[in-house]
């Protein structure tokens, strides 16, 4: 049967837009916003995914507060949904005007969170340096992706609290993504259970300053090569100025003594004539994100995997128990950053995964940590 997306003159295969042109299990299509009040509390991580070869949407939201992350997240099957305005469980994703505002609402009071937040994007959404990634001889990541950075409107439910959310205060980052990666149910893990990764090491950071906005990317392997890196500022959309790119990055994360934990990092960039540009970034809270929210290395959930049609839970994690602080560090932490480049301030998410042999850092291998 026709979809009713094939009304439109957007085709980018001989086939409908009910289906996607990789035959991978893995492809996958979906968005991720954070927001907070320019603190580390609370702090709210949530996204919507379409897994169109798993027949599967879902979505979450994960608020931090204090000690306790609190998530409410939902899957069902990928039938007749309506890819302009997504929705599953609770939750209802609408676009407003396309690469400026879009509302994401979550009706999961029952299951601890809920809210109806509005984001306004202050400059123009940038295209990332497209992201392949090869494990082994196997394509395990082939993604693109747009970032943005913006502020926030609405209203914010969780536990029992009700906060109220002002683009005056809060702000946030958000991208959107599509391709190839890990999701659903785990593949056998064939040859990879004998030869496992060494390491993995990756630094994200959207910010978001009063006249511009900064956009760093780096994924390393073991030895320090090269992944991905990226590095641009970008302008108004008024200024008619393209996205600058700012040189290769060199990150120094300054990581508490004894763990992997970063308090914050001097990122090195450099002018597009040359001279040094330096970026102080300050850790305040974060969010686990295998811990309720379905990325890697969540032992509940995770994205795209098969939970029955009109599956809603919502869970409520102690960050302090035992088994949960010693499975946090082998996962990505999303921090609430605070930046400055000179005199200028900004704010936006620090996000951080490092586990493993990381030769830069001195890791040289799970066991290490900073001295």
């Amino acid at each position: 049967m026709p979809h009713p997306l094939d009304e439109f003159p957007i085709h980018q295969a001989p086939l409908s837009m009910a289906h996607v042109v990789s035959s991978d299990r893995n492809a996958y299509d979906r968005c991720y916003f954070n927001a907070h009040g320019r603190s580390g509390e609370p702090f709210v991580v949530c996204g919507l995914g379409l897994y169109p070869n798993l027949g599967v949407i879902d979505a979450y939201a994960t608020v931090r507060i204090g000690d306790r992350q609190l998530t409410v997240r939902a899957s069902d099957a990928l039938d007749d949904q309506d890819r302009l305005a997504p929705a599953v469980g609770p939750f209802r994703l609408e676009v407003l005007e396309p690469l400026e505002r879009v509302r994401f609402t979550c009706d999961g009071d029952d299951h601890g969170v809920g809210f109806d937040l509005t984001w306004q994007g202050s400059f123009p959404a940038v295209d990332e340096a497209p992201h392949v990634w090869r494990s082994g001889s196997r394509v395990a990541l082939d993604a693109q992706r747009f970032a943005q950075v913006g502020t926030w409107e609405g209203e914010l439910r969780v536990g029992g609290q009700v906060f109220d959310v002002t683009p005056d205060r809060w702000v946030g980052t958000r991208d959107r993504s599509w391709g190839i990666r890990p999701v659903g149910e785990p593949e056998p893990p064939a040859r990879a259970a004998a030869e496992p990764i060494e390491g993995f090491w990756w630094n994200y950071v959207p910010l978001r300053f009063d006249d511009f906005a900064v956009v760093v990317i780096v994924q390393e392997d073991p030895d320090g090569h090269r992944v991905l890196n990226d590095a641009v500022r970008v302008w108004p959309a008024a200024s008619g100025r393209r996205p600058e790119q700012l040189g290769w990055p060199r990150v120094d994360v300054h990581y508490r003594s004894g763990t992997r934990h970063p308090e914050g990092a001097t990122i090195h960039l450099t002018e597009p004539d040359g001279t040094p540009l330096v970026l102080e970034v300050e850790c305040l809270g974060y969010v686990a994100l295998n811990a309720g929210t379905g990325y890697g290395g969540d032992p509940g959930w995770s994205h795209g995997a098969w939970k029955g049609r009109g599956w809603v839970e919502g869970v409520d994690i102690d960050l302090t128990d035992p088994a949960v602080a010693g499975m946090v560090p082998f996962g990505l932490l999303d921090h609430v950053a605070r930046a400055r480049i000179g005199d200028q301030e900004g704010w936006g998410l620090f996000e951080l995964g490092t586990f493993g042999r990381h030769d830069p850092s001195g890791f040289a291998d799970f066991g290490s940590v900073a001295p």
